[in-house]
């Protein structure tokens, strides 16, 4: 995803999810909640596995750097779930942390528009973990829970993100860690009691859960997740490969947030020709509103003693992400 969005108009591929990025222009973050905000996607049968190591009551807790919710989605609970770098499940202001209801939020991605603060009027984001933010406190009060485990299984991760990448060196020598992953990662086979199982996630998963005698459970499980509209997709489409898929889906991706970036810059442009319009107004000695402003070049000048400033300077708390744009 990151090497298609560096094709497009960012400071940086990754700004999507930079809170510094967000608070200047939220568009192109919301443009991508808007597809991958959760009811969207069907968990795998790798999620459906997590949840039945819960109702065998075999689960001390699920921790995953992923941000999609499809653990959830499986009938994971929340309250086994270390969301380390966040998720879509909560929401709130940036600025006084209020929280925002799940309604409006729902609305807000699914028109791709940034919400505001009801009580500040700061702008609204998941609670997803942004580059940088700190790591919710959740994470760091049960990092220690490694070191209770029987069984530690690492599943689909390259293992290089810190601090999560630790969370396997903390279990106990002589406990057993199981990798399921497409190749070995993080020094997980280095001890005599690490298991791995290398290759496709799903398919490893499987095998895991027939040596156990749960396969035909999972199967079961993971059906009732197929949303029942889609229990017959397929028949009638030609399949396409997973990685057909993922590069299908990241192409969409990368054209919405380039229409947002668009959008943005034609925004800008017009607000900037009001800004020159009023400023001009004001320098010529007169004082008339300009028609369909909604106020915003107003605010720009208003109170400002000096009407050669920069234009864009009084519009900062309106439209913070001017600025960049206008200078």
């Amino acid at each position: 995803m990151y090497a298609n969005l560096a094709r497009l108009n960012l400071p940086h591929a990754e700004a999507v999810f930079d809170i510094s990025f967000f608070r200047q222009n939220p568009f192109p973050f919301y443009t991508l909640a808007n597809e991958l905000y959760p009811g969207k996607y069907r968990p795998t049968i790798t999620h459906s596995f997590i949840y039945l190591l819960h109702k065998k009551s075999l689960l001390l807790k699920h921790f995953t750097q992923n941000i999609d919710c499809l653990d959830r989605e499986a009938g994971v609970p929340g309250d086994m779930i270390i969301e380390a770098h966040g998720s879509f499940a909560k929401q709130g202001c940036i600025d006084c942390q209020a929280p925002y209801p799940d309604e409006l939020m729902r609305e807000a991605i699914e028109h791709k528009q940034p919400p505001h603060c009801q009580e500040c009027d700061g702008l609204v984001k998941p609670a997803i973990v942004f580059f940088g933010e700190a790591l919710p406190a959740a994470f760091h009060a049960n990092r220690d829970l490694p070191r209770q485990a029987d069984l530690c299984i690492v599943i689909g991760t390259s293992l290089t993100v810190q601090p999560f990448a630790s969370l396997p060196t903390f279990v106990p020598e002589e406990v057993p860690r199981v990798l399921i992953n497409l190749e070995q990662v993080g020094g997980l086979g280095s001890r005599p009691d690490d298991v791995l199982l290398l290759g496709d996630c799903d398919g490893q998963v499987k095998k895991l859960a027939e040596a156990c005698g749960w396969l035909q459970e999972l199967e079961e499980l993971w059906k009732e997740t197929a949303p029942r509209e889609r229990r017959e997709l397929g028949k009638e489409k030609k399949e396409q490969t997973k990685e057909e898929s993922v590069e299908e889906e990241i192409e969409k991706l990368t054209r919405e947030v380039g229409k947002s970036l668009d959008l943005a810059k034609e925004h800008d442009v017009a607000t900037r020709k009001e800004l020159e319009k009023e400023v001009a107004r004001h320098v010529g000695g007169k004082t008339e509103k300009p028609a369909s402003s909604g106020g915003i070049a107003a605010t720009a000048v208003s109170g400002s003693k000096d009407l050669n400033m920069r234009s864009d300077d009084g519009l900062q708390h309106v439209f913070p992400h001017l600025r960049s744009n206008l200078s």
